[in-house]
């Protein structure tokens, strides 16, 4: 039996990456079930099995990515001196990241069409936004914001990085407009947190 459980996780998991490259390259729109399938190499039975609708298979592969970037987030934020550092470096690895073709597809232009704005907050709340929330937090604990800002601090926080990780996509010259957005960011959070 636990055979046969380990080879649904597999097919399940060989789905979502293949889905992952192909939403990735052609978007939703332009991703078809039928790509899937024949990309994955598994019956339409097998597919349906594990996923309602393509819009279940785009949640799934949706939630793979956010978890990808929450990975990198830690990693680049876990460097920081002190809870100001580790926001400064988490942030402006969300913008580098942001450049990813990957994220910015599924992630930032997909995601809140296809699962609707409250999943997709709901998906980014377990994620990457849910890092923001607790490294403002622990920037409250070290008394340089006001706690009872922390939600909208990070609601607000969060508009700005994904407003300016779009901007950079769409750059002329992205490389230019990431080294912009850095300043801006540092700009941002030293007038945020500075010492009272």
């Amino acid at each position: 039996m636990s055979g046969r459980v380990e080879q649904g996780q597999a097919t399940r998991q060989q789905i979502v990456v293949v889905a992952t490259d192909l939403f990735a390259r052609h978007g939703y729109e332009g991703t078809s079930i039928e790509a899937v399938l024949a990309a994955s190499e598994v019956s339409r039975g097998a597919l349906y099995h594990h996923f309602a609708s393509k819009e279940a298979l785009f949640e799934a592969v949706l939630e793979r990515v956010e978890q990808g970037i929450a990975k990198r987030i830690v990693a680049a934020a876990s460097v920081g001196p002190d809870a100001v550092g580790r926001l400064r470096a988490g942030c402006l690895a969300w913008l580098r990241i942001a450049e990813d073709p990957t994220a910015q597809q599924i992630a930032l232009i997909d995601a809140p069409s296809v699962v609707g704005w409250q999943k997709w907050r709901e998906i980014d709340g377990r994620h990457a936004f849910g890092l923001l929330k607790g490294a403002l937090a622990a920037v409250a604990a070290e008394g340089r914001i006001r706690p009872e800002l922390v939600e909208v601090l990070a609601h607000m926080l969060l508009a700005a990085l994904l407003e300016l990780a779009l901007v950079i996509a769409r750059a002329d010259k992205p490389r230019a407009a990431l080294k912009t957005g850095e300043a801006a960011v540092d700009e941002l959070l030293q007038r945020l947190v500075a010492p009272a």
